[in-house]
């Protein structure tokens, strides 16, 4: 495995081998042996492939295809460790990495080989594409790009450094690679703060907004190819994470009407699914704003033990599809059948096993070996929390639009309580009820830690039948990941985290 990451620098070199064929619009990819030149710029159809291939990298098992969204969730307290396997993810879950361990590798060298990939597009289309497609296309592809850039860098922020508030954005952040790596010696760059890093992130978003269509012609492609929508959703995200909440209204405002039925009357028309375990069967609805599409092709899924439905559903022998890595913590919110009772909805996406000693099991993710579910990435539920969210926190009150946001999520799913202004007596009340619908409708989704740091929470203690975990303060070390040992082999000039 080390081996294989210390080529990075060869394969970042030659990260555009990639053709791709359609099926119905999907970017599909199959892997060729072409040493990438401008000659894959030549033709339209060229140009089109290499955006696939942006995709392709991105949803690879490695990073958000799989393990990003699974080290996210596990490392929280709403998941216990079933198979004590080395593999699958177990020194995430107990808090135990160093810097040599293959998650660690494995995700910073996917993260980046993305990166590298747009960067080499963007090069590529700087020096002949663009002028082979055009201005319009090009300014399309160079959006998607860049948003694919720009939230390729957002996930490794949330792993691998500080949360923003921590010196507000004065701490290390990642290094920033803009063009693409070619030599050894172009590899040599120092970690810039996180809120360098942040300003990146957000000027890509700002581009794609700019520059994206707002829409496409079939659902599908609404769902799985970046849109407008997408840069203004994932920008919602972004400010969160850096508790800028004026702004994550300003952005959630272009997508969101002032009052309910919330929809978005622009681009492509998000809105909630009235039935939300249909998001996770019929993939291409209105509210998944951006996943990433699977299929059975070689090379076109996640790969092994890198599926969400392999770590979270339980075996075969149980009903399952998985191999029942992880289930959900019966201390965890699944237990709180106060906050999310018998009758909500969101309960069908949850497979209780046993009898005497019941297991519960995510079940958002069903599609057996060679595992399709669609990867979600942000869904317009999202975008409606973090409004209402921020509009709390912004104005320190309770906040009409927020409760009836509030409303909008949780009485989808289950009709039997709405909630008033009354029903909060602070500002603080309503922002626990609104983070308890969060870890209630995105369990399985690779939110928790993410929402977790970004607010400066301890990662809390967690215990299953073989081992313990204490409580991670924020003070704590293992709060964020090393630096990857590759890195730091490779990069004399990238320090680890203290």
């Amino acid at each position: 495995m080390k081996q294989l990451i210390n080529n990075i620098v060869f394969v970042c070199a030659v990260s555009l081998v990639v053709t791709a064929c359609k099926r119905d619009g999907l970017m599909e990819t199959v892997p060729t042996s072409d040493i990438p030149d401008l000659s894959v710029y030549s033709s339209k159809e060229q140009v089109l492939n290499q955006v696939r291939s942006l995709y392709s990298s991105f949803k690879n098992g490695q990073f958000h295809g799989g393990r990003y969204l699974i080290y996210n969730d596990i490392r929280s307290e709403e998941f216990l460790n079933e198979k004590t396997n080395g593999v699958t993810g177990l020194q995430t879950w107990n808090h135990t990495l160093t810097n040599t361990v293959a998650e660690v590798n494995g995700l910073w060298a996917q993260g980046y080989l993305a990166i590298n990939n747009c960067n080499v597009f963007l090069d590529g289309m700087a020096e002949k594409g663009s002028a082979v497609v055009g201005d319009s296309l090009s300014k399309n592809y160079l959006g998607e790009a860049r948003l694919i850039r720009g939230y390729a860098y957002y996930c490794l922020l949330q792993l691998y450094a500080r949360p923003y508030w921590d010196g507000n954005g004065s701490k290390p952040g990642l290094p920033l690679r803009l063009t693409g790596n070619k030599l050894r010696a172009e590899y040599q760059l120092e970690r810039s703060s996180v809120a360098d890093i942040y300003t990146q992130i957000l000027s890509d978003l700002s581009f794609a907004e700019a520059n994206l269509p707002r829409n496409y012609s079939t659902a599908e492609l609404n769902t799985t190819r970046v849109h407008r929508n997408t840069a203004i959703a994932l920008k919602t995200r972004v400010y969160m994470s850096m508790q800028k909440y004026a702004d994550v209204i300003t952005e959630a405002n272009k997508i969101v009407t002032a009052t309910a039925p919330f929809t978005a009357t622009t681009g492509v028309a998000n809105a909630l699914q009235p039935d939300v375990t249909k998001i996770y069967t019929t993939y291409n609805t209105t509210e998944s704003i951006f996943s990433l599409p699977m299929t059975s092709t070689t090379g076109d899924n996640p790969g092994l033990q890198n599926q969400l439905a392999y770590y979270y559903s339980p075996a075969s022998s149980l009903g399952g599809v998985g191999n029942g890595e992880y289930c959900l913590n019966p201390a965890g919110i699944v237990g709180n059948t106060t906050a999310w009772p018998a009758t909500d909805k969101r309960r069908d996406l949850v497979k209780v096993t046993g009898t005497t000693t019941k297991k519960y099991w995510v079940a958002k993710y069903a599609a057996p070996s060679p595992y399709t579910d669609y990867v979600p990435v942000i869904r317009y539920a999202e975008v409606l929390l973090n409004l209402a969210e921020a509009r709390v926190r912004s104005t320190n009150t309770v906040d009409a639009q927020a409760v009836a946001l509030l409303n909008a999520v949780r009485n989808r799913s289950d009709a039997s309580k709405t909630f008033t202004v009354g029903d909060f007596a602070s500002a603080a009340d309503l922002i626990n009820a609104l983070l308890i619908q969060r870890r209630i409708e995105f369990v399985g989704e690779g939110l928790r830690s993410p929402d977790l740091l970004r607010l400066g929470l301890p990662i809390p203690a967690k215990s299953s039948t073989s081992s313990s975990v204490p409580t991670i303060a924020p003070t704590n070390r293992q709060y964020v990941w090393p630096i990857s040992s590759t890195e730091l082999d490779l990069n004399k000039l990238c320090k680890d985290n203290e």
